[in-house]
């Protein structure tokens, strides 16, 4: 095999990350997009959980709930953008075969840990909706915390399966990722190993992780949509609706932009780098967007916080 020009994964001490297949001076462009992309998530991500954490009216489940989704989307954009970014302007564009192992385990930790976490979200507005009267003893405290843990839990076992297949394969002399982090799909194309069962094993995960959630989702939203007609005010069938538009707006983003990344085709790696970067970048820049922007008690508890900041800076 060493004539063949072939070597174990064990061997291999980095990676080389190509990222978007651009002219040379356009990597300047990309770099400033990035930059405000992840300055965004930042600002967006961090002030909401702020917002949250410092106003007493936001102590309920549906913003325990957004906080975590904030902190997740944080971190994982964070797992990715950093690096990208060091790429535009690095001549290797190289990531050790550790960072590349820590950045494959983190980001699927924290993106299948979302994917749960949007479920409890479903769950939590149709018991807000459809039970009212029970919202308060069925969605405890402690049953909330449980929730969220659970997501965590379920994330941190797929992303030890996954990451543990991938890097149990053995690659070819090519460190080459056509791609602008180390993702799962790209990998498998520079193995030398036969990755039939990699493939079905990957393929029974995903739906073990995916069709739980979604069916979770789309049921809450059958009963909500329901409740929600029988009502007889057009003003409450409005406040419901806008309860739930933003957790819709955010689940059609992420499971959007990653059915068309995984649905794609590998001859088509450019595609999937853009359909990549919508659910790795752009997703978590938006939600924070899409909650404060539909949401009134977000509105003002934001114009309070400015506020007296405001007149902080004034008074001084």
């Amino acid at each position: 095999m060493g004539d063949m020009g072939t070597t174990n994964h064990s061997e291999v001490t980095d990676f080389i990350l190509v990222g978007f297949r651009v002219l040379p001076e356009l990597h300047i462009l990309l770099f400033l997009l990035f930059l405000l992309i992840y300055a965004m998530i930042l600002l967006g991500n961090v002030g909401m959980m702020v917002i949250i954490m410092t106003d007493p009216r936001l102590n309920t489940p549906m913003y325990f709930f957004l906080g975590n989704l904030s902190f997740i989307d944080l971190f994982y954009s964070s797992v990715i953008a950093p690096k990208a970014m060091i790429n535009f302007w690095s001549e290797s564009k190289s990531i050790s075969f550790a960072g590349c192992v820590t950045q494959l385990f983190l980001f699927a930790l924290f993106i299948v840990t979302e994917g749960f976490l949007l479920a409890a979200m479903a769950y939590d507005r149709f018991i807000a909706i459809c039970n009212p009267l029970l919202y308060p003893v069925q969605m405890s405290t402690r049953f909330c915390v449980q929730l969220v843990a659970g997501s965590y839990f379920c994330g941190c076992i797929s992303s030890i399966l996954q990451t543990s297949m991938t890097f149990t394969l053995s690659f070819c002399a090519s460190r080459t990722i056509e791609h602008f982090y180390c993702d799962d799909r790209p990998l498998q194309r520079l193995s030398c190993s036969n990755i039939f069962i990699h493939k079905l094993v990957s393929f029974c995960l995903s739906g073990i992780i995916i069709l739980p959630t979604i069916i979770v989702i789309i049921v809450s939203y059958l009963y909500i949509v329901s409740t929600v007609l029988k009502i007889p005010s057009t003003e409450g069938r409005q406040k419901a609706f806008s309860t739930c538009s933003s957790h819709l707006g955010v689940v059609s983003i992420l499971y959007g932009a990653g059915s068309f990344m995984y649905l794609t085709p590998d001859t088509f790696p450019e595609l999937s780098k853009v359909a990549s970067l919508c659910y790795t970048l752009v997703t978590p820049m938006l939600n924070p967007l899409i909650y404060s922007l539909r949401n009134k008690d977000v509105k003002e508890a934001l114009r309070k916080i400015l506020g007296e900041n405001i007149f902080l800076f004034i008074s001084v």
